[in-house]
């Protein structure tokens, strides 16, 4: 194995620089559990923390190492962990709002060439969650596919009235429908994973995306549970972590979300909703808000009903959600600086003193 089995490519080649120091290698962050790393390279997979420096030089959870990294390490002779020195800038990238009421970033993954957003075709199955995730892919530059999982509990007509239902609402990327009960459709997921290409499943809990990695892995490596009498699966993944295939692919898998909030991701809502950003490059002033100005192309789009209620809405809705997240962490972020500095003009005094 050479690092290029393990995605490092040309364009972090050009991006390493002056990152990588004297007795430093380059490594993929594997898994993040709680703080606690694991790294791998060309020859092994160890333990890893960050060094004091770098530590303390961050400002911001998003600078933190996640599963899919590239970093620069220290690797210990001694046996003990090996030691995170920086971080190479991110090709693609997952993230969300942190859960909760702080206001900050919470990184899934990076460096992810396609990402696969499964969702049970009939007690999971959500338009408005959908559009979620696929903004949380657009946002980072990765290429969305959706898989319709376990296609076994419910009927072809049924299932192919989904399938209308998501190109009713203006989803227009690529579908593969599968069933880790009967097989259908796992062939032709095992096609689409390319050797040295990392692909991630994306999804709420027990939608079946830990079945499918022991189905594809040929064992049971991860802990699954029996799905409810309802056909609804059972929650199981507990961190991010990559996994290399015998085929030479690499899958990223991830604990199921409940929460899907958005902050910064104004590119990927346009991307998401871009029919929408078509029809108000025709708006009469360049900052409309779509809402009640004169002259606008998106409202005329829903008055014909070229554009639907509920697609507007839902635009509208995750627009404003992620302006006011991206206000709020604007205003933590300055409130952090200026307590930084205020720590140093005392530090400062009391050196002077």
């Amino acid at each position: 194995m050479n690092l290029s089995n393990l995605g490092f490519d040309q364009w972090f080649e050009e991006r390493v620089g002056d990152l990588l120091q004297a007795g430093q290698r380059m490594a993929r962050v594997t898994a993040v559990d709680r703080g606690a790393f694991l790294v791998r390279n060309e020859t092994a997979e160890t333990h890893a923390e960050l060094s004091g420096k770098f530590r303390f030089t961050i400002e911001s959870a998003i600078e933190l190492p996640c599963v899919g990294d590239w970093v620069c390490v220290q690797w210990e002779s001694s046996g003990g962990p090996a030691i995170i020195h920086a971080v190479l800038p991110r090709k693609t990238y997952l993230r969300r709002k942190s859960p909760g009421v702080n206001v900050d970033f919470q990184m899934i993954a990076s460096n992810i060439d396609l990402v696969f957003i499964v969702q049970s075709c009939q007690y999971d199955f959500n338009i408005h969650r959908l559009n979620r995730y696929l903004v949380m892919a657009n946002d980072g530059h990765i290429e969305p596919w959706i898989i319709l999982s376990k296609t076994d509990l419910m009927p072809q007509l049924e299932l192919e009235r989904v399938i209308e239902e998501i190109r009713h609402a203006g989803i227009s990327c690529r579908i593969l429908t599968l069933s880790n009960t009967t097989g259908d459709g796992l062939n032709e997921f095992l096609e689409l994973l390319v050797p040295d290409k990392t692909y991630c499943l994306l999804g709420s809990s027990g939608v079946g995306k830990t079945t499918l990695i022991n189905k594809l892995l040929g064992r049971e490596a991860f802990d699954t549970k029996e799905v409810s009498d309802t056909g609804e699966g059972v929650h199981t993944t507990s961190r991010r972590h990559l996994l290399l295939l015998d085929g030479g692919a690499m899958l990223i898998d991830t604990p199921g979300m409940r929460e899907l909030g958005l902050l910064g991701a104004s590119d990927g809502i346009g991307a998401t909703f871009k029919d929408i950003d078509d029809y108000a490059t025709e708006c009469r002033f360049p900052d409309c808000t779509h809402v009640q100005e004169p002259g606008c192309a998106v409202l005329k789009a829903v008055e014909n009903g070229d554009l639907g209620d509920d697609r507007y809405e839902n635009y509208l809705k995750l627009k404003k959600e992620t302006e006011y997240h991206s206000l709020s962490y604007v205003e933590k972020r300055k409130k952090d600086r200026d307590f930084g500095r205020y720590i140093k003009s005392v530090k400062k005094k009391l050196k002077d003193y």
